[in-house]
């Protein structure tokens, strides 16, 4: 029996397309929050006792739609790791990186489950959001590490790194409680944290700005020391997109945060978590040393 055999370029290709459908999840369980359809399919794995599909119902097709994205993605990981056994040359790291992600997405599928049949308690759907993070943060590795010819040990993180990478998760986290106790729970009888939004929203206002503070100073300092370009241009690129999602933030905020705004800040957190995995991987090593040992660069 021949083995098939897929190339490096072929299987950067399938790294994108994981890290995209990944990305996509994320906001399309979004749309079924804003849209109180968390409970239009009340079973799982079926969408209502025994039908599998869901009736011509809008909140019943919107949360059967999101279960089919999740089948995209379940097919794009399984893709991912056959494609990590048969590239050529093969690579460990791209193998475990690739189960690694089958474990996340089974991960999220139980959990998924568990969302539905608790009727959506905020414990449970911020630890679904936060394991799409965790998923996204492998997701970029795998695609990283899959855009390198040789597969060289990268070096050890930078603190700047770290600390960026620590600073962003503080954001997300508490961005999720501030969710978990506004008024877009996915269905109308769902359960809500019991804490004023108001003085969560300061909370995750202020780490925010840190962030913001944080990066300013850290795309500075980058450009006074003659740092890498990819790893300047990921942190001006992530300063960006951290001051695009922090101004979303502060107008939903202030408009009684309409559904729209909430969807682009649901999707921005994403991007910005994205971009803050590609500064941290570039921002390794000593930061000065030659462009060329910083791989990759930018995608194409």
């Amino acid at each position: 029996m021949i083995q098939p055999r897929v190339s490096p370029a072929s299987y950067r290709k399938i790294t994108v397309w994981a890290l995209a459908l990944l990305a996509l999840i994320i906001v399309s369980g979004g749309a079924v929050r804003l849209t109180g359809s968390g409970l239009g399919c009340p079973d799982w794995p079926a969408c209502d006792n025994d039908q599998l599909v869901a009736p011509l119902e809008t909140h019943a097709m919107i949360e059967f739609i999101n279960r089919l994205i999740t089948g995209l993605v379940s097919a794009i990981v399984i893709a991912a790791v056959l494609g990590s056994h048969w590239r050529v040359p093969r690579r460990a790291d791209l193998v475990w990186l690739s189960w690694g992600l089958v474990a996340g997405v089974l991960a999220q599928i139980v959990l998924g489950g568990l969302v539905v049949l608790y009727e959506l308690p905020p414990a449970l759907v911020i630890g679904h959001f936060l394991l799409s993070m965790v998923l996204l943060w492998n997701a970029v590795v795998l695609l990283w590490r899959a855009s390198e010819q040789d597969g060289r040990p990268a070096g050890r993180p930078h603190w700047l790194g770290n600390a960026v990478a620590a600073l962003t998760s503080v954001v997300v986290v508490t961005g999720t409680v501030v969710t978990g106790a506004g008024p877009h729970s996915g269905d109308e009888d769902a359960e809500r944290i019991d804490v004023a939004v108001r003085d969560v929203a300061r909370i995750h206002g202020a780490t925010v700005v840190a962030l913001l503070l944080a990066l300013s100073g850290a795309v500075w300092w980058l450009r006074q020391q003659g740092a890498a370009e990819q790893v300047q241009w990921w942190g001006r690129t992530m300063l960006v997109v951290a001051l695009a999602q922090g101004l979303i933030g502060y107008v939903q905020y202030f408009t009684g945060v309409p559904v729209l705004l909430v969807g682009a800040h649901i999707a921005g957190a994403a991007g910005l978590w994205v971009t803050t995995v590609f500064f941290w991987l570039n921002a390794r090593g000593p930061l000065m040393r030659a462009e060329t040992e910083f791989a990759p660069a930018v995608p194409a």
